[in-house]
C-alpha cells in the first residue's frame, strides 16, 4: 500500500522510505528498475545515492544504484537506459524527459515503488505539477505501483496524502507520522546587549557583531538569510568584523555552480566555521557536523523556520539549536511568534493548489513524443492526479487544441502546428524536429533574466538579473559572491567585470516574489501586539514602542481592523495593518489609491511590507468604512492587472512553459531577451485577437493565486466589515513609523542606509512623543 511518511528530521525517514525496496531486492531476483527516486534537488539525489550505498555494501546485497539529472553525462545515460539500475533517483525535469522516450513503456514496466522526498517542497508548485502528471504516466506502465512520500513538514496531512495517491484520493494512503524528537533550543539574538533595534529595514546588518560571536562557539553554522542580496550584503558585513579569519562561506543560487560546489565541499570536510546561504540549504543534504543555524530577518513561515533549524545537527535525540536574528522591531514580534510556534510543533502553509494549464500543456506535448494517444485516455488518466482531478474537459481540450496547432489566433502559423489527427482520432507529433525541441524545453522552473558575470579572460563569478544588470555604467561597483566588482561593459549576454575598488558598492537585485509572512505567523503576531502580559520576553526598547502605541493610538489585535489617519509634511496618511503580507498589501494599496483618486483625495502614492500598507494624499481622506469595503476588488484590479508589466512577465513564464515560446533550439540557447521580446508580441496578439485564450486564462489565474494574493486580501475584505478601528491622529504614530521609512528606501545603497533610517526614525519618533 502507497503510504506517506511524516518524520522529524535526522529521523532516518529517507532510508525507511528504501526499506521494502531492500528487503524485495535482496535475493537478487529482481531485473530493471525496481525503485524510483524523485527530489527536488540534483544534490539531495547524489547525497541520498552515497548515504544509501553504504548499508548495501555492507550488507553485500545485490543491488545497483543510480543517479540521473542534468549533470549526469550522456554515455551514462545510455547505459542506464540499455542496462536500468534496481535503484534510479532522479529530478521531476529527467523523470519528464525519460517519459518522452517511446521506450518508457517498456522502461518502466518493471517499476514496482516511487518514493518522492520532501513532498513539501513539490506539492503544490509547478515542479509538484509535472511530477504529479509523471506519475500518472507510470501508473499506466506499472498498474500496482506503489507510491511513498517522505517530509518533515507537512501542514495539511490529508490533503498532502491526497496529492501522492495513485486516485487523487487521500484514503488510498496509509498515513506514518513518527513521534517528535527532541525539543529544539530555539532564542531570539538581538544586536547588543541594549537590545535597541531599528526601526525599518530588512538586511539585519546591525547583528553581524552578535552573529560573528556565536558563529566563533561553534564548529559549523549556517546562516539563513532570505535574499540573495541580503546574503551578500551579510557576508561582506561579517568579513568585515572576522579579525580572527573564520573561513566564512557564501551559497546561493546566482553564484557560479563550481563555486557552490565548493563551498558544499569544504563543509562537508568541516573546513568553514560558517556559510551564508539562502534556500539553497533549506532541503535534506545530510550536513551532520552543523551546530547550529542562525535565521537572520523573520522567518516569514513557521513550516520554513522549521526546515531550516532541522540542519542543525540533523539528529532527533539532540536539540537542533537555532537563534533568529530580527532586523527590526515588527520583525522581533514575529520571531518571538515563529520561536513559539516552532516550541508547540505548529506548521503552517496552504494545501496544495489546483495544477497549472501550462504544466499540463507540457504535459500534452511530452507524452506525444512517446507516441501517439487518444484524448479521451490522456483525460481520463489525468483526472487521476490530485492537481487536476477538478479539471473540466472543456479545458483539457483548449489545451490539447494549443498543443495541437497554437488556438484560434495562432493556427495560421506553421510553426506552432505540432500535432495531428488520424483517422482514428489519435494524435501523433508532427516530425522529430518538434520532439528534439519539446526534449530541450521540458521543465517547469523559468529563470528571472540572468546574465553571466565573467572577467576578460572568461574567469565565472555567477550571474546577475538583467534589469539590474541593465541600470550598470562602466565604472560601477557591485557586489557578487562575495567580491566587490566593477562593469565594465556588457558583450551579448554577458557582463564583462573586473576586480573593483571603492566604498559604495551596488548591490544585485534579483527579480521574483519576495516570500510574505504566512496567515498563521501573522494571527501569533496580532495576538502578541493585543495581549501586553505576553511582552515581557521582548527587549525592553520594543515594550517602550509598544506601551508608547497604546498610550497614542491603539494597538491592532486578533479581531480589530486598525486603520489610523494622520497629517505628515503637508500631507495627509493612512496607514492600515491587515498582516496579510507584502503582495497582497502591495495589491491594496494600488486599489487603494484608484479608489482615492476617483473621490478626488488626490493619492501621491502609497508602500507596504508584511504587517501595513500606507497611502499619502492631498487631501483628507474622509470615512474608512467605505474605503475598505468588500467592493474593493472591483474592475479596477482587472484593468490594472491586464495592462501591467507584471502581467506581461508573468505570462512570459507561462508561455515558456507550455511551449509557447521556446528557451533552447537545438545547437544554441535562445538570448532571454529574445525570449522576452517574442512572449510580449505573443501576448498583444492573444489579448487582441484571442482574449479568452487558454494560456492568458492560466496567466490571470497565476497572478492572481501568487503575486496579487488576491485570495487572501478577499478573505481579510470579508473579515474586517463592522471591525474597521479607525483612530485619527495629530501626528504619525509609533508603528506607522516603519512603513513610513519605507518610502524611497530603494535608493539608499550597501549597507549605509541602517544608519539613515534610525536617524530618521529618531525624528520621526520625537514627533510621536509629542503627540
Amino acid at each position: 500500500m502507497s503510504a506517506l511518511l511524516i518524520a522529524p528530521t535526522g529521523g532516518g525517514k529517507t532510508l525507511a522510505g528504501f526499506l521494502p525496496t531492500l528487503i524485495e531486492l535482496a535475493d537478487g531476483s529482481c531485473e530493471g528498475l525496481h525503485t524510483l527516486y524523485v527530489s527536488p534537488l540534483k544534490a539531495l539525489s547524489a547525497n541520498i545515492a552515497e548515504s544509501l550505498s553504504r548499508p548495501i555494501m555492507q550488507m553485500g546485497l545485490p543491488v545497483r544504484v543510480e543517479v540521473r539529472s542534468g549533470d549526469t553525462s550522456g554515455a551514462r545515460r545510455k547505459k542506464q537506459q540499455k542496462n536500468p539500475p534496481h535503484i534510479l533517483l532522479t529530478t521531476p525535469e529527467s523523470l519528464a524527459l525519460l517519459l518522452s522516450y517511446p521506450d518508457a513503456a517498456a522502461y518502466f514496466s518493471t517499476l514496482k515503488v516511487l518514493i518522492v522526498d520532501e513532498v513539501h517542497a513539490l506539492a503544490g508548485t509547478k515542479r509538484g505539477d509535472q511530477l504529479a502528471l509523471c506519475g500518472s504516466r507510470l501508473r499506466v506502465f506499472s498498474p500496482a505501483l506503489r507510491i511513498n512520500g517522505l517530509s518533515a513538514t507537512v501542514a495539511h496531512p490529508s490533503a498532502m496524502a491526497a496529492w501522492i495517491s495513485p486516485t487523487g484520493q487521500s484514503a488510498d494512503i496509509r498515513l506514518v507520522t513518527a513521534e517528535d524528537g527532541a525539543r529544539p533550543d530555539v532564542h531570539v539574538l538581538l544586536p547588543d546587549q541594549r537590545g535597541y533595534l531599528p526601526w525599518a529595514g530588512r538586511t539585519g546588518l546591525g547583528s553581524a557583531t552578535a552573529i560573528l560571536t556565536e558563529i566563533a562557539r561553534a564548529r559549523l553554522t549556517i546562516v539563513f538569510v532570505n535574499s540573495r542580496a541580503q546574503a551578500e550584503l551579510l557576508f561582506q558585513a561579517l568579513w568585515k568584523d572576522n579579525a580572527e579569519n573564520l573561513p566564512i562561506g557564501l551559497h546561493h543560487g546566482s553564484l557560479d555552480a563550481a563555486r557552490r560546489s565548493r563551498v558544499e565541499e569544504a563543509m562537508a570536510r568541516g573546513d568553514l566555521r560558517a556559510v551564508v546561504a539562502t534556500s539553497s540549504l533549506d532541503l535534506g543534504l545530510d550536513w551532520g557536523a552543523v551546530d547550529q543555524i542562525i535565521q537572520v530577518g523573520a522567518p516569514k513561515q513557521i513550516s520554513r523556520l522549521t526546515q531550516r533549524i532541522g540542519r542543525a545537527n540533523h539528529r532527533m535525540d539532540e536539540p537542533s539549536r537555532a537563534l533568529l536574528a530580527p532586523a527590526n522591531r515588527f520583525e522581533v514580534l514575529e520571531c518571538e511568534a515563529a520561536r513559539e510556534a516552532v516550541l508547540r510543533h505548529e506548521l503552517d502553509g496552504n494545501p496544495p493548489r489546483a495544477g497549472g494549464l501550462d504544466v499540463l500543456a507540457q504535459h500534452v506535448l511530452v507524452t506525444a513524443c512517446a507516441g501517439p494517444f487518444f484524448p479521451d485516455t490522456l483525460y481520463a488518466e489525468v483526472r487521476q492526479t490530485a492537481p487536476y482531478s477538478q479539471l473540466s474537459r472543456a479545458d483539457f481540450d483548449e489545451i490539447v487544441r494549443f498543443v495541437e496547432d497554437g488556438g484560434y489566433a495562432l493556427q495560421a502559423y506553421e510553426r506552432h502546428q505540432r500535432l495531428f489527427r488520424d483517422s482514428l482520432g489519435q494524435l501523433w507529433v508532427r516530425n522529430e524536429q518538434i520532439i528534439r525541441q519539446c526534449r530541450m524545453n521540458i521543465g517547469t522552473i523559468v529563470d528571472t533574466p540572468m546574465l553571466r558575470v565573467k572577467s576578460r579572460r572568461g574567469k565565472p563569478y555567477g550571474e546577475i538579473d538583467e534589469y539590474f544588470a541593465a541600470t550598470l555604467v562602466p565604472g560601477d561597483t557591485f557586489l557578487l559572491g562575495g567580491e566587490l566588482l566593477e562593469f565594465l561593459g556588457l558583450h551579448d549576454t554577458t557582463v564583462q567585470a573586473a576586480r573593483g575598488r571603492g566604498k559604495d558598492p551596488r548591490v544585485p537585485v534579483y527579480g521574483g516574489n519576495q516570500l510574505s509572512i504566512s496567515p498563521g505567523l501573522a494571527r501569533h503576531v496580532r495576538e502578541i501586539l493585543h495581549t501586553p502580559s505576553a511582552w515581557d520576553v521582548l527587549p525592553k526598547s520594543v515594550q517602550d514602542w509598544l506601551t508608547l502605541q497604546t498610550a497614542r493610538s491603539r494597538l491592532p489585535g486578533p479581531e480589530n481592523f486598525l486603520v489610523e489617519t494622520f497629517p505628515h509634511r503637508g500631507l495627509h496618511y493612512i496607514v492600515a495593518y491587515p498582516f496579510e503580507g507584502r503582495n497582497a498589501h502591495q495589491t491594496m494599496g494600488l486599489l487603494l489609491t484608484k479608489r482615492l483618486e476617483k473621490t478626488g483625495k488626490g493619492p501621491l502614492g502609497f508602500v507596504a511590507n508584511d504587517y501595513m500598507v500606507a497611502c499619502w494624499c492631498v487631501h483628507p481622506t474622509g470615512a474608512m468604512t467605505d474605503l475598505f469595503s468588500r467592493d474593493l476588488l472591483g474592475g479596477n484590479l482587472a484593468e490594472w492587472l491586464a495592462e501591467s508589466a507584471m502581467l506581461r512577465r508573468t505570462f512570459r513564464d507561462v508561455a515558456i512553459i507550455a511551449g509557447l515560446v521556446e528557451r533552447n533550439y537545438p545547437g544554441r540557447e535562445k538570448n532571454r531577451r529574445q525570449m522576452t521580446i517574442s512572449s510580449d508580441l505573443l501576448y498583444d496578439v492573444l489579448r487582441k485577437y484571442d482574449p479568452d485564450h487558454i494560456l492568458l486564462r492560466a496567466t490571470r489565474l497565476q497572478a492572481e493565486e501568487g503575486l496579487t494574493d488576491l485570495g487572501r486580501l478577499s478573505s481579510m475584505l470579508d473579515r474586517i466589515q463592522g471591525h474597521v478601528d479607525h483612530v485619527a491622529l495629530s501626528h504619525v504614530s509609533p508603528l506607522a513609523v516603519s512603513v513610513l521609512l519605507e518610502q524611497g528606501r530603494e535608493k539608499i545603497r550597501g549597507g549605509e542606509g541602517e544608519d539613515y533610517l534610525m536617524a530618521e526614525a529618531d525624528k520621526l519618533y520625537g514627533l510621536a512623543e509629542k503627540a
